[in-house]
């Protein structure tokens, strides 16, 4: 997250600019009173809008304008320039947006509007559920009941938990927020009025065991029941856990949850040494974060390359000496046997020293409740391009999610933060009697000190990686491809290349 600019850039748009400084389809950033100020110009139309995006404060003049709207050039998160409404996850917020004035060849803005609501949806009432139940308190399940009220869907939302905490920013756990760089108060995707406010009844610490299809309600382990008309299984992704001795000391941890951060913090304040055991985006970024807090970190992976299976041979070990360079050491082609008390036995006959462990070996889909229910599952809940299981009424959304990628034409299932948050939007529409296909390229970002790393789109499999420019200057953008085809594109500072790779491919699946 950004912080607040102390200076402010740019010319004062309240005194106005000449017409000809903005030209056709240019951005330009300046300030009205004390607040930043994007411009974005499109043949005789003049918007002004917030200059930071409201999810992390990316620099809006960074990035892509398609049609009415601009794109973060960090998380590419998309917003109407007419109306600052937040369309596209991560962010939620809307931008501010001012009016403008043209007179004498001078562009000025004068005051800020004042933020209107979308005006409520028109269809047909009838087939407007009374009652929604999401299972699930993360991305997906926040996206979904936060959109439900968006398009003022004014019947009972329940929210069920099993956490112990509402619902929170997850990919901060493992950056920033696990580094010590980020406040808790970033923590939270909205704060606990926000579900009061908005009439959505938030049940935390609350599990979900089964699905009476007949009755169309939840069962919950307390043998309480709830009821639904329509239903989003929303139960995201569970850390896979180590089997061997020792797994279960106190000092070996996973990291899912904000208690799980907490945990680890806590264990680092007074820690020296510490291993990661798994190479995985997860992984690697809790190595990260535990080096900001000058913990000697030692990463133990089967793997020969880091990341390879998804990034590739250069990219693997790039970040490798990346990671190397920060003074992280690998154990690769490796993995733990046992662990007894503060030491780690590896299968390569070495031992290694730590004052905690953390586990980072991958997660699985928490297809349980769906399974028990009598859904189809495969690699995970099966559901159509509107995000509808086998059974109608019943939605499924985020990590467990199985859906036909129109992009590589592919069912797919894909742990991303951005795409169970986009999930979740789409399937509260369709819950309200839209059919709205998903079919969002997929998304994601990492961190690593100071290199961020994008990937757009899905590729399971490719026989090319094609590299423009040099990945060890930082500079790049990896096209994956499969008999010629891009189905993903990889990069490191190459923010508009990486939302114009975005755009392309939407653009594929339209055609």
């Amino acid at each position: 997250m950004a912080e607040g600019h102390n200076k402010l850039d740019g010319p004062d748009l309240a005194q106005g600019i000449a017409f000809s400084d903005l030209p056709d389809g240019g951005k330009l950033v300046g300030y009205c009173g004390d607040e930043q100020v994007l411009l974005v110009r499109r043949g005789a139309e003049v918007f002004a809008v917030g200059a930071t995006c409201t999810h992390y404060g990316g620099p809006l003049v960074d990035g892509l304008v398609v049609e009415d709207t601009v794109r973060c050039p960090w998380h590419h998160a998309c917003f109407d320039l007419r109306t600052g409404e937040a369309l596209r996850a991560p962010a939620f917020n809307p931008l501010a947006c001012w009016s403008v004035e043209q007179r004498d060849d001078r562009i000025f803005v004068g005051e800020k509007r004042k933020w209107t609501a979308p005006r409520p949806r028109a269809g047909d009432s009838s087939l407007v559920p009374g009652k929604v139940v999401i299972v699930g308190g993360g991305a997906a399940g926040f996206a979904a009941a936060e959109r439900l009220r968006r398009e003022h869907y004014h019947g009972s939302i329940v929210m069920i938990s099993d956490d112990e905490a509402p619902p929170v920013d997850r990919p901060n756990l493992s950056k920033d927020y696990l580094a010590g760089k980020a406040p808790e108060d970033w923590i939270p995707l909205r704060g606990e009025k926000f579900y009061s406010k908005n009439n959505i009844d938030l049940r935390l610490n609350t599990k979900a065991v089964d699905i009476d299809l007949r009755s169309r309600e939840v069962v919950l382990a307390d043998e309480g029941r709830i009821p639904y008309h329509r239903l989003l299984v929303a139960t995201g992704a569970e850390p896979v856990r180590l089997t061997i001795p020792g797994a279960d000391l106190p000092h070996v941890h996973t990291l899912r949850s904000l208690a799980d951060c907490k945990a680890i913090i806590e264990q680092a304040t007074t820690a020296r040494r510490a291993i990661v055991l798994g190479a995985s985006f997860i992984g690697l970024e809790v190595a990260a974060a535990l080096r900001a807090r000058d913990i000697e970190v030692h990463v133990v992976a089967p793997e020969k390359r880091p990341m390879e299976r998804v990034l590739g041979p250069q990219m693997g070990d790039f970040i490798r000496a990346l990671h190397e360079e920060h003074g992280v050491v690998f154990h690769l082609e490796n993995t733990a046997k046992s662990i007894d008390g503060r030491k780690v036995k590896l299968s390569s006959g070495g031992t290694l020293a730590a004052d905690f462990v953390v586990v980072g070996i991958g997660v699985r889909p928490r297809t349980g409740l769906a399974k028990t229910a009598g859904l189809v599952v495969g690699h995970g809940v099966v559901v159509d391009a509107f995000l509808e299981t086998s059974e109608p009424g019943i939605f499924a959304a985020g990590d467990i999610a199985q859906w036909p990628d129109p992009h590589s034409g592919e069912n797919i299932r894909v742990e991303h933060w951005v795409v169970a948050e986009g999930q979740g939007q789409t399937a509260a529409l369709n819950m309200l009697g839209d059919r709205e296909k998903f079919a969002a390229v997929p998304f994601f970002w990492s961190q690593h000190y100071d290199v961020p790393i994008n990937y757009v789109g899905h590729a399971g499999q490719w026989d090319e990686i094609a590299v423009d420019e040099d990945i060890t200057a930082k500079d790049c953008l990896l096209r994956f491809k499969r008999e010629g085809r891009t189905l993903a594109v990889a990069s490191i500072f190459r923010d508009i290349e990486s939302l114009k790779a975005e755009m392309e491919m939407e653009h594929r699946m339209a055609t």
